[in-house]
């Protein structure tokens, strides 16, 4: 996957659109420095994005994924899965932020209960230094779990973005193959 070939792709359907990176921006509900960074091939849009920008420029996903216009369209089945493939790694991500929300709000709790220990002195009193003690546990714990969630989470994402395209890719290279086998 090429992304400065999908970067320049993308510039050229948004100037055929007569679009801004502003109004892009508007338009998919990110940022112009994410229009910008796509279209330069820092980076790549997340897949459900992907999927909204298809269909923003009324092209294929398969178009979009390889950089350049294709003469057949994606076939329905595929696009379907595609579909599937984002409206899950949507729900995963909805479901991590719900987690990792969770977890810094237990964080916050238990760093609010320390300082008011420690603001009317309670920590160095009996029972009160045992409490400020685990409170402070709970802060350091939730940090560590939360930075190896995200690691985590991070990677597996990637890894599986990695796995579809390659699928999809091999999908389409098979079928471009046996598509030139049967017109010669």
């Amino acid at each position: 996957m090429d992304q400065k070939k999908i970067g320049g792709f993308l510039k050229e359907l948004r100037k055929e659109k007569q679009l801004t990176q502003e109004q892009l921006a508007e338009i998919l509900g990110v940022t112009n420095r994410s229009i910008s960074r796509w279209e330069n091939g820092v980076n790549m849009p997340d897949f459900d994005l992907v999927i909204e920008i298809a269909n923003t420029y009324n092209v294929s996903i398969e178009e979009i994924l390889d950089g350049e216009r294709k003469s057949e369209m994606i076939d329905k089945k595929t696009e379907q899965t595609l579909l599937k493939v984002a409206d899950y790694e949507s729900h995963e991500k909805q479901r991590f932020s719900r987690r990792v929300c969770g977890l810094f709000i237990a964080a916050i709790v238990a760093f609010i209960l320390y300082a008011a220990l420690n603001a009317t002195g309670l920590d160095l009193k009996n029972g009160g230094e045992q409490i400020a003690s685990f409170s402070l546990g709970i802060v350091g714990g939730t940090l560590l779990v939360g930075a190896l969630y995200t690691s985590k989470y991070g990677e597996k994402i990637q890894k599986l973005k990695q796995r579809l395209l390659y699928k999809i890719g091999k999908s389409n290279r098979d079928t471009e193959q046996n598509n030139h086998e049967k017109s010669e």
